[in-house]
């Protein structure tokens, strides 16, 4: 299972649609930038809510020229890096040949330095085409294309977790529901959605403790950065209860080795505000640091 670009989607939910009001303190560009030195998906300050590609085109966020730039160059979501060339082409189509000439270097830098294979081409092709018009909206209905299917049958399973809900279905076959729309919409939905989607799943009371458990056991099996995320969520959400919460740590205490363990702790403790990314990252320095001087020592 994994959500491209790396092993390490119209507003469907209340948390998708929420206004993303003025930014205070750091920049969102440095704050994505944050994230990424962290192995993170890109979230919004203040609230944590994942980057959907939705928020490129809603009138609901504000997501500044220079934060779109670099959701396109380090989203690990390449469905969001993918939207986020779009408002950028679509304002350069706009200027003439001579102020659109820092755009044609923003695009040529994205086409360079991206992480996305997706976002390299539809910058490639945006650059070729001159920024015509027509060529971005072909783009923009690929996107849409792409992203249909998996959102549709998003919007089934949530039906499969009502039916959970309401106990008019067995939690074998939940389950085996659960497997199949992960494996449908991996690397073809909105990572924040279906975040979404787990975060509902582990702080609904009315799903039993047992369904719960056999989802983080399926979760354990996915890539160590989507991993580390959705459990970290889980842990750090007030909304869920604690013996779900003493299920994941003990179960990633027994599965997973100690290095991931203490990756899902830190996140946890940013989510909370335990401790900052700004920390984490001192943190890694000064290790990298003595590790640099005790080699030296050693070649000495």
């Amino acid at each position: 299972m994994s959500f491209q670009p790396g092993d390490a989607g119209p507003q469907l939910n209340s948390r998708t649609i929420q206004t993303v009001g003025p930014l205070s303190g750091i920049r969102l560009a440095d704050h994505f930038v944050s994230c990424t030195k962290l192995g993170r998906y890109l979230t919004f300050q203040g609230n944590g809510r994942f980057l959907i590609s939705d928020d490129f085109h809603s009138s609901k966020v504000r997501i500044p020229k220079d934060a779109q730039a670099v959701a396109a160059i380090f989203s690990r979501d390449e469905v969001v890096g993918r939207a986020a060339i779009m408002p950028l082409a679509q304002r350069a189509s706009k200027l003439d040949d001579s102020r659109r000439e820092s755009f044609e270097e923003l695009f040529e830098l994205i086409e360079r330095q991206t992480l996305s294979p997706r976002v390299r081409e539809g910058a490639a092709q945006i650059l070729q085409s001159g920024f015509r018009e027509s060529r971005i909206r072909e783009l923009e209905a690929v996107l849409g294309e792409d992203l249909n299917p998996a959102r549709k049958r998003y919007r089934e399973f949530l039906c499969t977790v009502r039916l959970m809900i309401e106990n008019k279905v067995a939690s074998g076959t939940f389950i085996d529901d659960f497997v199949d729309f992960t494996a449908s919409v991996a690397g073809r939905l909105d990572f924040g959605i279906y975040s979404f989607c787990l975060d509902r799943i582990f702080a609904t009371p009315m799903i039993p403790l047992q369904v719960k458990k056999l989802v983080i056991i399926e979760v354990l099996k996915f890539p160590p950065m989507i991993r580390r995320e959705l459990l970290s969520n889980a842990t750090a959400s007030s909304a869920v209860d604690q013996a779900t919460k003493a299920f994941i740590r003990h179960a990633v205490s027994l599965h997973l080795d100690k290095e991931q363990a203490v990756e899902i702790e830190l996140l946890d403790a940013v989510k909370c505000r335990r401790i900052s990314p700004q920390d984490i990252e001192a943190s890694l320095k000064r290790a990298t640091t003595k590790a640099s001087f005790s080699g030296q020592a050693g070649r000495a």
